[in-house]
Protein backbone atom coordinates (compact mmCIF):
# COMPACT_ATOMS: atom_id res chain seq x y z
CA UNK A 1 0.00 0.00 0.00
CA UNK A 2 0.93 3.45 -0.60
CA UNK A 3 2.42 4.75 2.56
CA UNK A 4 2.95 8.48 1.41
CA UNK A 5 -0.84 8.95 1.76
CA UNK A 6 -0.79 8.13 5.51
CA UNK A 7 -1.55 10.92 7.87
CA UNK A 8 1.62 11.78 9.48
CA UNK A 9 2.54 12.55 13.53
CA UNK A 10 3.71 15.90 14.43
CA UNK A 11 7.77 16.21 13.86
CA UNK A 12 8.72 14.66 17.13
CA UNK A 13 10.55 11.96 18.92
CA UNK A 14 9.44 9.09 17.06
CA UNK A 15 6.85 6.88 18.62
CA UNK A 16 7.62 3.40 20.10
CA UNK A 17 4.63 0.77 18.91
CA UNK A 18 4.42 -2.94 20.45
CA UNK A 19 2.14 -4.68 17.90
CA UNK A 20 1.01 -8.25 19.36
CA UNK A 21 -0.82 -9.84 17.12
CA UNK A 22 -0.59 -14.01 16.04
CA UNK A 23 -1.60 -13.66 12.83
CA UNK A 24 1.88 -12.99 10.99
CA UNK A 25 0.12 -10.75 7.81
CA UNK A 26 -1.22 -8.70 10.61
CA UNK A 27 2.14 -8.15 11.75
CA UNK A 28 3.85 -7.53 9.22
CA UNK A 29 1.20 -5.16 7.74
CA UNK A 30 0.50 -3.06 10.93
CA UNK A 31 4.36 -2.50 11.32
CA UNK A 32 4.98 -1.62 7.51
CA UNK A 33 1.85 1.25 8.01
CA UNK A 34 3.77 2.37 11.48
CA UNK A 35 7.41 2.16 10.05
CA UNK A 36 6.09 3.80 6.87
CA UNK A 37 5.16 6.76 9.90
CA UNK A 38 8.55 7.05 11.24
CA UNK A 39 7.54 4.80 14.23
CA UNK A 40 9.85 2.45 15.71
CA UNK A 41 8.03 -0.64 15.90
CA UNK A 42 8.42 -4.38 17.94
CA UNK A 43 5.78 -7.18 16.56
CA UNK A 44 5.55 -10.17 18.55
CA UNK A 45 3.20 -12.79 18.41
CA UNK A 46 2.45 -14.11 21.72
CA UNK A 47 1.58 -12.59 25.57
CA UNK A 48 4.94 -13.36 26.86
CA UNK A 49 6.85 -11.84 23.93
CA UNK A 50 5.03 -8.96 24.73
CA UNK A 51 5.49 -8.95 28.45
CA UNK A 52 9.04 -9.30 27.81
CA UNK A 53 9.72 -6.64 25.43
CA UNK A 54 7.89 -4.13 28.70
CA UNK A 55 10.52 -5.22 31.04
CA UNK A 56 13.30 -4.65 28.09
CA UNK A 57 12.35 -1.38 26.72
CA UNK A 58 9.75 1.17 27.31
CA UNK A 59 7.02 2.06 24.50
CA UNK A 60 4.18 4.60 24.03
CA UNK A 61 1.44 3.33 22.04
CA UNK A 62 0.26 -0.71 21.67
CA UNK A 63 -1.69 -2.51 18.87
CA UNK A 64 -3.45 -5.53 21.37
CA UNK A 65 -5.24 -8.30 19.15
CA UNK A 66 -8.44 -9.36 21.35
CA UNK A 67 -8.05 -13.09 20.42
CA UNK A 68 -4.49 -14.69 21.42
CA UNK A 69 -3.77 -18.10 21.58
CA UNK A 70 -2.90 -18.67 25.02
CA UNK A 71 -5.30 -16.06 26.72
CA UNK A 72 -7.21 -13.31 25.75
CA UNK A 73 -6.15 -9.54 24.76
CA UNK A 74 -8.75 -8.74 27.76
CA UNK A 75 -6.84 -10.81 29.85
CA UNK A 76 -3.40 -8.97 28.77
CA UNK A 77 -4.11 -5.58 28.98
CA UNK A 78 -4.19 -5.41 32.98
CA UNK A 79 -0.72 -7.02 32.98
CA UNK A 80 0.74 -4.56 30.28
CA UNK A 81 -0.78 -1.62 31.71
CA UNK A 82 0.56 -2.70 35.34
CA UNK A 83 4.24 -2.37 33.95
CA UNK A 84 3.78 0.31 31.80
CA UNK A 85 1.05 2.71 33.19
CA UNK A 86 1.04 5.05 30.87
CA UNK A 87 1.03 3.04 27.78
CA UNK A 88 -1.75 3.80 25.60
CA UNK A 89 -3.23 1.09 24.22
CA UNK A 90 -5.02 0.34 21.16
CA UNK A 91 -7.49 -3.13 20.90
CA UNK A 92 -7.47 -4.47 17.50
CA UNK A 93 -10.08 -7.33 16.22
CA UNK A 94 -12.06 -9.03 13.86
CA UNK A 95 -15.00 -9.71 15.98
CA UNK A 96 -15.57 -6.23 17.33
CA UNK A 97 -18.74 -5.81 19.01
CA UNK A 98 -19.85 -2.95 22.18
CA UNK A 99 -19.93 -5.21 24.68
CA UNK A 100 -15.92 -6.04 23.94
CA UNK A 101 -15.31 -2.12 23.47
CA UNK A 102 -16.70 -1.47 26.74
CA UNK A 103 -15.12 -3.74 28.45
CA UNK A 104 -11.86 -3.07 26.63
CA UNK A 105 -12.11 0.65 27.24
CA UNK A 106 -12.70 -0.41 31.30
CA UNK A 107 -9.85 -2.40 31.69
CA UNK A 108 -7.68 1.01 30.62
CA UNK A 109 -7.49 0.11 26.53
CA UNK A 110 -7.25 4.25 25.12
CA UNK A 111 -8.50 2.44 22.00
CA UNK A 112 -10.44 0.30 19.93
CA UNK A 113 -9.98 -0.54 16.34
CA UNK A 114 -11.93 -3.09 14.49
CA UNK A 115 -10.37 -5.31 11.15
CA UNK A 116 -9.78 -4.77 8.71
CA UNK A 117 -8.40 -1.11 9.11
CA UNK A 118 -6.85 1.32 6.39
CA UNK A 119 -3.52 2.99 6.69
CA UNK A 120 -5.93 6.51 7.48
CA UNK A 121 -7.13 4.79 10.53
CA UNK A 122 -3.90 3.71 11.90
CA UNK A 123 -2.77 7.34 10.81
CA UNK A 124 -5.43 9.16 13.19
CA UNK A 125 -4.36 7.17 16.23
CA UNK A 126 -0.82 7.37 16.17
CA UNK A 127 -0.88 11.33 14.94
CA UNK A 128 -3.74 11.80 17.69
CA UNK A 129 -0.96 9.94 20.40
CA UNK A 130 1.85 11.94 18.58
CA UNK A 131 0.64 15.21 19.27
CA UNK A 132 -0.25 14.51 23.05
CA UNK A 133 3.28 12.87 24.00
CA UNK A 134 4.65 15.92 22.17
CA UNK A 135 2.65 18.69 24.47
CA UNK A 136 3.43 16.46 27.49
CA UNK A 137 7.02 16.77 26.78
CA UNK A 138 6.56 20.26 26.01
CA UNK A 139 4.83 20.85 29.79
CA UNK A 140 7.56 18.78 31.42
CA UNK A 141 10.18 21.17 29.51
CA UNK A 142 8.37 24.56 30.55
CA UNK A 143 8.47 22.42 34.17
CA UNK A 144 12.09 22.33 34.30
CA UNK A 145 12.46 25.53 32.52
CA UNK A 146 10.64 27.00 35.80
CA UNK A 147 12.16 24.80 38.11
CA UNK A 148 15.37 27.36 37.55
CA UNK A 149 13.42 30.56 36.89
CA UNK A 150 11.50 30.34 40.39
CA UNK A 151 12.38 29.50 43.69
CA UNK A 152 10.82 26.49 45.13
CA UNK A 153 10.67 25.92 48.13
CA UNK A 154 13.28 23.47 49.94
CA UNK A 155 11.30 20.61 52.12
CA UNK A 156 13.35 21.28 55.01
CA UNK A 157 12.25 22.52 58.38
CA UNK A 158 13.17 23.07 61.92
CA UNK A 159 9.07 23.27 62.66
CA UNK A 160 7.55 20.41 64.21
CA UNK A 161 4.47 20.95 62.55
CA UNK A 162 5.73 21.28 59.18
CA UNK A 163 7.65 18.04 60.21
CA UNK A 164 4.61 16.07 60.98
CA UNK A 165 3.54 17.22 57.53
CA UNK A 166 6.33 16.07 55.55
CA UNK A 167 5.99 12.57 57.62
CA UNK A 168 2.52 12.23 56.50
CA UNK A 169 2.88 13.30 52.73
CA UNK A 170 6.11 10.23 53.15
CA UNK A 171 3.59 8.20 54.23
CA UNK A 172 0.91 8.13 51.86
CA UNK A 173 2.67 9.10 48.62
CA UNK A 174 3.12 5.60 47.58
CA UNK A 175 -0.53 4.47 48.07
CA UNK A 176 -3.17 5.46 44.93
CA UNK A 177 -5.76 7.39 47.64
CA UNK A 178 -7.15 10.59 47.16
CA UNK A 179 -5.03 13.54 49.07
CA UNK A 180 -6.78 16.80 49.76
CA UNK A 181 -4.56 19.37 51.14
CA UNK A 182 -5.75 22.43 53.32
CA UNK A 183 -3.96 25.26 54.12
CA UNK A 184 -4.21 29.45 53.83
CA UNK A 185 -3.01 30.76 50.51
CA UNK A 186 0.91 30.79 49.64
CA UNK A 187 1.64 28.13 52.85
CA UNK A 188 2.94 25.82 49.51
CA UNK A 189 0.47 23.12 48.96
CA UNK A 190 1.30 23.13 45.09
CA UNK A 191 4.87 22.65 46.43
CA UNK A 192 3.61 19.58 48.53
CA UNK A 193 1.42 18.19 46.11
CA UNK A 194 4.56 18.09 43.43
CA UNK A 195 6.98 16.50 46.12
CA UNK A 196 3.66 13.66 46.97
CA UNK A 197 4.01 12.92 42.91
CA UNK A 198 7.76 12.95 43.11
CA UNK A 199 7.68 10.29 45.92
CA UNK A 200 4.57 8.25 44.60
CA UNK A 201 5.11 5.03 41.95
CA UNK A 202 3.75 7.44 39.61
CA UNK A 203 6.56 9.84 39.82
CA UNK A 204 7.69 9.04 36.18
CA UNK A 205 4.70 10.32 34.53
CA UNK A 206 3.30 13.90 34.44
CA UNK A 207 2.31 16.27 36.93
CA UNK A 208 -0.87 18.34 35.77
CA UNK A 209 -2.12 21.55 37.69
CA UNK A 210 -5.80 23.15 37.09
CA UNK A 211 -6.49 25.86 38.53
CA UNK A 212 -10.34 25.64 39.42
CA UNK A 213 -11.05 29.46 40.58
CA UNK A 214 -9.51 31.37 37.57
CA UNK A 215 -11.76 29.35 34.33
CA UNK A 216 -15.55 29.50 33.69
CA UNK A 217 -17.47 26.36 34.11
CA UNK A 218 -17.56 25.15 30.56
CA UNK A 219 -13.89 26.29 30.11
CA UNK A 220 -13.06 24.47 33.48
CA UNK A 221 -15.24 21.31 31.83
CA UNK A 222 -13.08 21.56 28.63
CA UNK A 223 -9.86 21.69 30.46
CA UNK A 224 -11.00 18.67 33.08
CA UNK A 225 -12.12 16.72 30.10
CA UNK A 226 -11.41 18.06 26.81
CA UNK A 227 -13.63 18.49 23.81
CA UNK A 228 -15.01 18.34 20.23
CA UNK A 229 -15.06 20.16 17.35
CA UNK A 230 -18.53 22.61 17.77
CA UNK A 231 -19.03 22.02 21.37
CA UNK A 232 -19.36 25.17 22.20
CA UNK A 233 -18.47 28.81 20.60
CA UNK A 234 -14.73 28.69 19.84
CA UNK A 235 -14.28 24.93 20.11
CA UNK A 236 -12.86 24.74 16.49
CA UNK A 237 -11.38 21.41 16.66
CA UNK A 238 -11.18 18.30 19.01
CA UNK A 239 -9.17 18.58 22.52
CA UNK A 240 -7.76 16.63 24.98
CA UNK A 241 -8.23 17.57 28.23
CA UNK A 242 -6.20 17.34 31.06
CA UNK A 243 -7.17 14.46 32.84
CA UNK A 244 -6.24 12.39 29.61
CA UNK A 245 -3.04 14.24 29.31
CA UNK A 246 -2.49 13.17 32.99
CA UNK A 247 -2.46 9.01 31.87
CA UNK A 248 -0.35 7.72 34.47
CA UNK A 249 0.80 10.80 36.41
CA UNK A 250 -0.95 13.18 38.41
CA UNK A 251 -4.17 15.92 38.84
CA UNK A 252 -3.65 18.45 41.01
CA UNK A 253 -6.90 20.33 41.40
CA UNK A 254 -5.52 24.07 43.52
CA UNK A 255 -8.77 25.67 44.92
CA UNK A 256 -11.29 22.64 44.40
CA UNK A 257 -14.14 23.99 46.61
CA UNK A 258 -14.62 26.53 43.20
CA UNK A 259 -15.85 23.97 40.88
CA UNK A 260 -19.73 24.57 40.24
CA UNK A 261 -21.68 21.86 41.29
CA UNK A 262 -22.68 20.59 37.97
CA UNK A 263 -18.78 19.90 37.30
CA UNK A 264 -18.87 18.67 40.98
CA UNK A 265 -20.94 15.77 40.01
CA UNK A 266 -18.90 14.79 37.06
CA UNK A 267 -15.92 14.98 39.26
CA UNK A 268 -17.65 12.48 41.68
CA UNK A 269 -18.26 10.23 38.50
CA UNK A 270 -14.68 10.08 37.07
CA UNK A 271 -13.33 9.83 40.94
CA UNK A 272 -15.46 6.58 41.15
CA UNK A 273 -15.36 5.05 37.62
CA UNK A 274 -12.29 6.74 36.20
CA UNK A 275 -14.43 7.59 33.33
CA UNK A 276 -15.34 10.54 31.67
CA UNK A 277 -16.70 11.76 28.23
CA UNK A 278 -15.26 15.32 26.20
CA UNK A 279 -17.68 17.78 25.99
CA UNK A 280 -19.85 17.83 23.01
CA UNK A 281 -19.20 13.89 22.94
CA UNK A 282 -21.14 11.15 23.92
CA UNK A 283 -18.19 8.49 23.72
CA UNK A 284 -17.05 7.11 27.12
CA UNK A 285 -13.21 7.80 28.21
CA UNK A 286 -11.06 6.32 30.74
CA UNK A 287 -7.73 7.84 32.46
CA UNK A 288 -5.71 6.35 34.98
CA UNK A 289 -4.64 9.06 37.25
CA UNK A 290 -4.06 10.05 40.98
CA UNK A 291 -5.90 13.19 42.18
CA UNK A 292 -4.38 15.63 44.75
CA UNK A 293 -6.96 19.06 46.12
CA UNK A 294 -6.14 21.89 48.00
CA UNK A 295 -8.59 24.41 49.02
CA UNK A 296 -8.13 27.56 51.64
CA UNK A 297 -11.48 26.88 52.52
CA UNK A 298 -13.31 24.44 55.57
CA UNK A 299 -15.05 22.22 53.14
CA UNK A 300 -17.05 20.84 56.43
CA UNK A 301 -18.55 24.41 56.33
CA UNK A 302 -18.89 24.29 52.15
CA UNK A 303 -21.04 20.91 52.83
CA UNK A 304 -23.55 22.33 55.62
CA UNK A 305 -24.09 25.39 53.08
CA UNK A 306 -24.85 23.44 50.14
CA UNK A 307 -22.10 24.96 47.97
CA UNK A 308 -20.24 21.32 48.29
CA UNK A 309 -21.32 17.74 47.54
CA UNK A 310 -20.80 15.87 50.46
CA UNK A 311 -19.84 12.80 48.46
CA UNK A 312 -17.48 14.50 46.42
CA UNK A 313 -15.96 15.70 50.14
CA UNK A 314 -15.68 12.05 50.85
CA UNK A 315 -14.10 10.85 47.88
CA UNK A 316 -11.26 13.82 48.03
CA UNK A 317 -10.49 13.48 51.71
CA UNK A 318 -9.66 9.61 52.05
CA UNK A 319 -6.49 11.65 53.72
CA UNK A 320 -6.38 14.93 54.54
CA UNK A 321 -3.16 17.34 55.68
CA UNK A 322 -3.26 20.68 56.84
CA UNK A 323 -0.46 22.90 56.06
CA UNK A 324 0.56 25.74 58.78
CA UNK A 325 0.98 29.20 58.15
CA UNK A 326 3.73 30.68 58.41
CA UNK A 327 2.92 32.62 61.57
CA UNK A 328 3.18 29.18 63.37
CA UNK A 329 6.78 27.92 61.93
CA UNK A 330 8.57 31.48 62.43
CA UNK A 331 11.91 29.19 63.48
CA UNK A 332 12.28 28.68 59.27
CA UNK A 333 11.73 32.24 58.58
CA UNK A 334 15.85 33.01 58.67
CA UNK A 335 16.50 30.03 56.42
CA UNK A 336 13.43 30.47 53.54
CA UNK A 337 14.96 34.35 53.78
CA UNK A 338 18.42 33.60 53.03
CA UNK A 339 17.16 30.98 50.16
CA UNK A 340 15.03 33.41 48.61
CA UNK A 341 17.79 36.14 48.62
CA UNK A 342 19.92 33.90 47.34
CA UNK A 343 17.96 32.99 44.02
CA UNK A 344 17.32 36.91 43.35
CA UNK A 345 20.56 37.77 43.70
CA UNK A 346 21.61 35.51 41.25
CA UNK A 347 18.86 36.71 38.99
CA UNK A 348 20.25 40.40 39.50
CA UNK A 349 23.55 39.18 39.20
CA UNK A 350 24.55 40.26 42.22
CA UNK A 351 26.26 39.11 45.37
CA UNK A 352 23.72 37.90 48.23
CA UNK A 353 22.72 40.06 50.68
CA UNK A 354 23.20 39.19 54.58
CA UNK A 355 20.43 39.98 56.66
CA UNK A 356 21.25 42.13 59.89
CA UNK A 357 20.42 41.30 63.19
CA UNK A 358 17.22 43.85 63.38
CA UNK A 359 16.01 42.86 59.82
CA UNK A 360 15.87 39.30 60.78
CA UNK A 361 13.93 40.20 64.06
CA UNK A 362 11.16 42.31 61.97
CA UNK A 363 10.89 39.14 59.66
CA UNK A 364 10.29 37.09 62.49
CA UNK A 365 8.13 39.51 64.15
CA UNK A 366 6.15 39.65 61.16
CA UNK A 367 2.39 38.12 60.76
CA UNK A 368 2.59 37.19 57.08
CA UNK A 369 -1.10 37.05 56.31
CA UNK A 370 0.28 36.45 52.71
CA UNK A 371 2.77 33.39 54.16
CA UNK A 372 5.73 31.99 52.18
CA UNK A 373 4.55 33.78 48.62
CA UNK A 374 4.95 36.89 50.55
CA UNK A 375 7.76 36.22 52.22
CA UNK A 376 8.93 35.67 48.70
CA UNK A 377 7.79 38.49 47.37
CA UNK A 378 9.06 41.18 50.31
CA UNK A 379 12.62 39.79 49.27
CA UNK A 380 12.80 39.86 45.68
CA UNK A 381 12.00 43.78 46.39
CA UNK A 382 14.21 44.36 48.63
CA UNK A 383 17.21 42.96 46.30
CA UNK A 384 16.49 44.43 43.85
CA UNK A 385 15.80 48.49 45.59
CA UNK A 386 18.22 47.93 48.55
CA UNK A 387 21.83 49.55 47.66
CA UNK A 388 23.93 47.83 50.25
CA UNK A 389 25.25 44.66 50.58
CA UNK A 390 23.46 44.14 54.52
CA UNK A 391 19.70 44.60 54.92
CA UNK A 392 18.55 46.65 57.78
CA UNK A 393 14.65 46.52 58.04
CA UNK A 394 14.43 49.34 56.30
CA UNK A 395 14.51 47.35 53.22
CA UNK A 396 10.93 46.03 54.12
CA UNK A 397 7.39 47.82 53.39
CA UNK A 398 6.65 49.55 56.62
CA UNK A 399 4.45 47.02 58.10
CA UNK A 400 7.22 44.92 58.34
CA UNK A 401 10.28 47.40 58.84
CA UNK A 402 7.81 48.86 62.00
CA UNK A 403 7.75 45.28 63.61
CA UNK A 404 10.98 45.99 65.24
CA UNK A 405 11.42 47.47 68.43
CA UNK A 406 12.59 50.67 69.21
CA UNK A 407 16.68 51.26 69.02
CA UNK A 408 18.22 52.18 72.26
CA UNK A 409 18.39 56.07 72.69
CA UNK A 410 21.78 57.91 73.88
CA UNK A 411 21.24 58.89 77.58
CA UNK A 412 18.46 55.43 78.33
CA UNK A 413 19.13 52.89 80.17
CA UNK A 414 21.30 50.44 77.10
CA UNK A 415 24.79 49.15 77.74
CA UNK A 416 27.94 50.42 75.54
CA UNK A 417 27.92 47.09 73.91
CA UNK A 418 23.92 47.51 73.01
CA UNK A 419 24.29 50.78 71.67
CA UNK A 420 27.51 50.19 69.52
CA UNK A 421 25.81 47.15 68.22
CA UNK A 422 22.93 49.03 67.15
CA UNK A 423 25.31 51.43 65.46
CA UNK A 424 27.34 49.12 63.77
CA UNK A 425 24.42 47.47 62.53
CA UNK A 426 22.83 50.68 60.86
CA UNK A 427 26.00 51.88 59.31
CA UNK A 428 26.50 48.15 57.47
CA UNK A 429 23.03 48.57 56.60
CA UNK A 430 22.94 51.60 54.74
CA UNK A 431 26.67 51.25 53.12
CA UNK A 432 27.64 48.49 49.83
CA UNK A 433 30.50 47.68 50.66
CA UNK A 434 32.50 46.04 54.85
CA UNK A 435 34.76 48.36 53.58
CA UNK A 436 32.93 51.58 53.49
CA UNK A 437 31.66 50.73 56.62
CA UNK A 438 34.79 50.40 58.46
CA UNK A 439 35.85 53.61 57.31
CA UNK A 440 32.88 55.30 58.73
CA UNK A 441 33.19 53.56 61.83
CA UNK A 442 37.00 54.16 62.31
CA UNK A 443 37.49 51.11 63.11
CA UNK A 444 39.76 48.10 60.91
CA UNK A 445 37.90 46.50 58.12
CA UNK A 446 38.93 42.56 59.96
CA UNK A 447 38.02 43.88 63.46
CA UNK A 448 34.55 44.61 61.76
CA UNK A 449 33.92 41.50 59.78
CA UNK A 450 34.38 39.97 63.20
CA UNK A 451 31.72 41.81 65.06
CA UNK A 452 29.41 41.44 62.62
CA UNK A 453 30.07 37.60 62.47
CA UNK A 454 29.10 37.78 65.99
CA UNK A 455 26.11 39.47 65.69
CA UNK A 456 24.69 36.99 63.53
CA UNK A 457 25.86 33.78 65.53
CA UNK A 458 23.54 35.62 68.48
CA UNK A 459 20.76 36.30 66.23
Amino acid sequence: MDTASFLKPPDTVPLRVLVVDDEKNIRVTLAAYLEGMGCRVMAVATAGAALSALESQAFDLAFLDLRLKEMSGLELLPQLLSRSPRLAVVMITAYATIDTAVAAIKRGARDYLPKPFTPEQIGHLVSGLAERLHLSRQVAELQAHLQEAVPEVVLETESPKMRSVLEMVERVAPAEISVLLLGENGTGKGVIARWLHSRSRRSGGPFVVISCPTLSEELLASELFGHVKGAFTGATRDREGRLEAAQGGTVFLDEVSEISPGLQAKLLRFLQEKQFERVGENRTRRADVRVVAATNRYLEEEVKAGRFREDLFFRLNTVQISLPPLRERREDIPFLARRFLDFFARQARRPTPELSISALDALRSYSWPGNIRELRNVLERAVILWPSQVMGPEAFPEQIAGQVSAAPVLGGNYSLERIEREHILRVLARTSTLEEAAQILGIDSSTLWRKRKKYEEES
